[in-house]
C-alpha cells in the first residue's frame, strides 16, 4: 500500500509518499512547493492553493514512481475547536468486543455538544471505565456489563472542510482521511515515554503554532496560535527596510550568519534595490530574538493556563520549521520555566528512507501524516470519516480478505465439482436413455421377428 501525505501549509506544501509493506514503512517520494492561497491556516483562493497541491504532488510522484493507494491530508489547527464528551454502554454478553468499543464512541459522539455548522475530524477516546475498574488501557477482551468512555473531540466549521476537500479534489486526488496537523506531528515526534508521562508538542510552522497536550493514551486538548516565522521575515523587512524575499534569506541564512557575529551583511534597499544598505549582524540578531522571545512567551501563557500543565511529566517537544533558528534551543527552556525542552524531529524508527527527509523538522507533519495511514494512530478512534480505527485493523482486514479469498476459492471449486457432478449425471442419464432406446428397440425387434418367422411356418 502506498500512502500519500499532503500537508497544506500556510507557506509551503509537503507532499511525501511511503510504501507500507510486510517490512515496515519507507518513504519512497517527497516534494515541496511554495503556497499560494493560504493565508494563516485558512484557504483564501481555492484555485491557487489546488495548484500548490498539485504541484507538490506531482513532484513527489516522478521520484518515486507509483501511484498512491490512500491520500492522508492535514488540516490547521486553525480552524479548530475541541469539545469532551462521555460515552456509556451496556455489554449484553458480558465480553468487550470491538462492535461495544464502537458503540460507546459513537454514543460518545451523539451526546456530544457540538455548534452549529461545525462537523467531527476526531474523535479520540482517552480513558476507558469497565464497570467500577478505571483507567482501563484496553478494554477489548475484559468481561463487564457497563463500558463507559471518555473522548476528546475535534472540530472544524463545515465550510472550511468542503474548501480543503476540494482544493485537494481540483488537484485530481481523493481525500481519504484528514488528520489535524498537531496530531499528525505528535505521532511522527513524540516517543512511548513522553506519550505515558505527558507532553506538550508545538509545531512552529511559517504562519501558526499548533499545540497539543498528549497525555495517556491520547490527546487531551489542542489549540493554535495564529504566529509563526513569517512573522520574523516581516519584522525583518520592516526593520532593515528591504523587500521581504530579501529578509526572507537573512532569515534562512542567519545559522551561518550567527556565526559571525562581527559580519556587515549587504541588504538591497525597499523601493531601490540598486542601492545597497550595510548592516550589523547585532541587528538581525535582535530582530529575530526578540519575534522569537515573544511566540514562545505567548505560547508559554497558555500553557500555563492549561489545566493539564501539572500533567506534562515529558516535558515539551518542539517542532516545525521555526525551530531551526539558531539560539531557540537555549531561549525555550527559560521561556517556559525552566521545564524539558526537547527539539525534535520525525522518530527514523518508525519510518524509513530519506535522511534528509528526517532531519528537517519541517516535514514532521506530513510524515505523521503517512504514519496515521498506515495505522499509527490512538488506540481507537473515530477519524473524519466517522469510521472506527483501532491497531491491528489492517491485519484484520488483509486476513478477512484472505479468508474471503479462501472462501470464494472453496465456492468456486465446489462449483466446479458440482458442475462436475452435473456433466457426470448428465452422461449418466443420457446413458441410460440410450440403453432404454436400445431395449425398447430390441424387445420391439424380437417380437417382430418372432412374429414374422410364425407366419413363414404357417405356409
Amino acid at each position: 500500500m502506498n500512502i500519500l501525505g499532503i500537508d497544506l501549509g500556510s507557506t509551503q506544501t509537503c507532499a511525501i509518499i511511503a510504501q507500507k509493506d510486510d517490512e515496515g514503512l519507507k518513504v519512497i517520494g517527497f516534494a515541496k512547493a511554495k503556497t499560494n492561497g493560504v493565508k494563516k491556516g485558512a484557504i483564501t483562493n481555492i484555485e491557487l492553493a489546488s495548484k500548490s497541491i498539485e504541484d507538490a504532488v506531482k513532484s513527489a510522484e516522478m521520484m518515486s514512481g507509483v501511484h498512491y493507494d490512500k491520500v492522508v491530508v492535514s488540516i490547521s489547527g486553525a480552524y479548530t475547536k475541541s469539545v469532551d464528551s462521555t460515552g456509556v454502554v451496556n455489554i449484553p454478553k458480558g465480553e468487550i468486543t470491538i462492535k461495544e468499543i464502537h458503540r460507546a464512541v459513537g454514543t460518545a459522539k451523539h451526546t456530544a455538544n457540538l455548534p452549529n455548522g461545525y462537523e467531527i475530524i476526531h474523535v479520540l477516546p482517552y480513558n476507558f471505565k469497565v464497570d467500577d475498574h478505571e483507567f482501563v488501557d484496553d478494554p477489548l477482551g475484559m468481561n463487564g456489563n457497563r463500558l463507559e468512555v471518555s473522548t476528546h473531540i475535534v472540530i472544524s466549521q463545515e465550510s472550511h472542510i468542503k474548501n480543503l476537500k476540494k482544493v485537494v479534489e481540483l488537484a485530481d486526488l481523493r481525500v481519504d482521511n484528514i488528520v489535524l496537523s498537531g496530531y499528525a506531528s505528535s505521532i511522527a515526534c513524540l516517543d512511548d515515554s513522553e506519550k505515558e508521562l505527558g507532553a506538550v508538542l508545538i509545531d512552529m510552522g511559517g504562519a501558526i503554532c499548533d499545540m497539543i497536550v498528549h497525555a495517556g493514551n491520547s490527546i487531551r486538548y489542542n489549540s493554535c496560535l495564529q504566529i509563526g516565522s513569517i512573522n520574523i521575515t516581516q519584522d525583518l523587512s520592516m526593520a532593515l527596510h528591504t523587500p521581504l524575499r530579501e529578509a526572507e534569506k537573512i532569515k534562512l541564512n542567519y545559522i551561518s550568519l550567527s556565526q559571525q557575529p562581527n559580519a556587515l551583511i549587504q541588504i538591497p534597499s525597499m523601493g531601490d534595490e540598486r542601492k545597497v544598505n550595510e548592516v550589523s549582524l547585532d541587528v538581525i540578531s535582535n530582530v529575530i530574538y526578540a519575534r522569537a522571545e515573544e511566540t514562545l512567551m505567548i505560547l508559554a501563557k497558555i500553557l500555563s493556563d492549561n489545566r493539564y500543565i501539572n500533567s506534562i511529566g515529558g516535558g515539551i517537544v518542539l517542532t516545525g520549521g521555526m525551530t531551526k533558528l539558531a539560539g531557540i534551543d537555549e531561549l525555550a527552556p527559560a521561556t517556559f520555566d525552566n521545564k524539558s525542552v526537547r527539539l525534535a524531529t520525525a522518530r527514523k524508527e518508525l519510518i524509513s528512507g530519506f535522511n534528509e527527509i528526517f532531519s528537517d523538522p519541517e516535514n514532521t507533519c506530513a510524515i505523521g501524516l503517512c504514519l496515521y495511514g498506515a495505522g499509527y494512530f490512538t488506540p481507537y478512534e473515530l477519524d473524519s470519516n466517522e469510521k472506527l480505527r483501532y491497531k491491528g485493523e489492517i491485519e484484520n482486514f488483509n486476513k478477512q480478505i484472505k479468508q474471503n479469498i479462501a472462501i470464494e476459492n472453496v465456492d468456486e471449486i465446489n462449483n466446479e465439482n458440482f458442475s462436475k457432478n452435473l456433466q457426470e449425471n448428465d452422461t449418466i442419464f443420457i446413458q441410460e436413455q440410450e440403453y432404454d432406446s436400445k431395449d425398447i428397440k430390441e424387445k420391439k425387434s424380437s417380437v417382430f421377428t418372432k412374429l414374422w418367422h410364425k407366419v413363414i411356418n404357417q405356409f
